[in-house]
């Protein structure tokens, strides 16, 4: 399998994060992607690895706002003028019934596009965001050329960011990018399926109304966990989409039993929906030692995982999303992708 990386993503190395009222290291960071890239040059070789396309900004716009994106490509020279050379957080919001007008600080249209307090930008956010875009739909092309399957190896990760907002460390929907270029280039119905610890609720927000593609998110009760406010059962689309979302939360404490047989749920649903092309929300962070999960899985555990999404027999799109148990995560991923190959 052919693995497509840009060492871009390094341009976004956020110092900090804030949670629970606590300014911390942020867990998001460079390392990550390091790491998995050289458990993939073991495994597969270095002639594997393969540099990005670059495919402009219309793709993005196929899925995102037009104003989210000229926030996020214009920010730091207004923030920086008036701000100086620091990393950027919100620090207002819009509350429920306002208006979400444009205004005429940049620190107040940080707070119309961001979502929370993990994902600060900086100087380099937006070429290592754009470059991690280019990234997912590399590895599309492979797919849609006649591969099997590749493996995008994006960083920042993207599953979090909606049509119009970002947040959860994700700037641009890699995943949901890579979807609609199957769905531009012909394919009548794709399937996301999510298998990151936390919910896709970026994904779930883009294409909740539509029938063209089936979101299947497997994740954290959101109760208790990051989203929050999406993730739940009864959300199943809206319009032309209905009963094209389905969300399957866990609790807290979930091991591979429990969650292998919500993701075989999540392939058979993808089955009868007729997708013709799958992209995979790849997430590692249900390991049973990342640092701000509590699901139970076991390495071994993500070979069974790549096998189970291999019986879906259908053009795949694997891209990078969560995993924070950084010694592990090349070790997590590289299973995955062997077990899918192996299958």
């Amino acid at each position: 399998m052919k693995t497509v990386y840009s060492d871009l993503h390094g341009l976004q190395d956020a110092e900090a994060e804030f949670i629970r009222g606590k300014r911390v290291p942020s867990f998001e960071g460079p390392r990550r992607a390091e790491l998995v890239l050289a458990r993939v040059k073991e495994a597969f070789g270095l002639e594997s690895v393969l540099e990005r396309r670059e495919f402009g900004l219309q793709p993005l716009l196929e899925v995102h706002d037009e104003r989210m994106v000229s926030f996020l490509s214009d920010f730091w020279p207004r923030w920086s003028e008036e701000n100086g050379a620091v990393d950027a957080f919100p620090n207002a919001w819009p509350p429920p019934r306002a208006h979400r007008r444009q205004t005429q600080r940049i620190g107040a249209e940080l707070g119309r596009f961001c979502v929370d307090m993990s994902s600060p930008l900086m100087e380099g956010t937006w070429r290592a965001v754009s470059a991690g875009a280019d990234v997912a739909l590399t590895a599309q092309a492979l797919v849609s050329a006649g591969d099997r399957a590749a493996f995008a190896l994006c960083r920042p990760p993207g599953h979090h960011a909606g049509r119009d907002y970002f947040g959860g460390y994700c700037f641009l929907n890699n995943a949901a990018i890579a979807a609609q270029s199957f769905i531009d280039q012909g394919a009548s119905r794709v399937a996301v399926l999510d298998v990151d610890y936390h919910h896709g609720n970026g994904t779930q927000d883009i294409f909740y109304d539509r029938g063209d593609v089936l979101c299947v998110s497997i994740h954290a009760d959101p109760t208790k966990e990051y989203p929050y406010y999406l993730g739940y059962a009864d959300e199943t689309g809206e319009g032309p989409g209905a009963d094209a979302n389905c969300n399957l939360p866990l609790p807290w404490g979930s091991d591979y039993a429990t969650y292998g047989e919500a993701l075989v749920a999540g392939v058979s649903r993808i089955k009868q929906f007729g997708a013709e092309a799958v992209v995979i929300s790849l997430g590692v962070d249900t390991f049973e030692s990342d640092p701000i999960s509590r699901f139970k899985l076991r390495s071994d555990d993500f070979l069974y995982l790549g096998k189970t999404i291999a019986k879906l027999n259908l053009p795949t799109v694997f891209v990078m999303e969560g995993g924070y148990a950084v010694e592990a995560i090349g070790l997590n991923v590289v299973n995955v992708l062997s077990g899918f190959e192996n299958a």
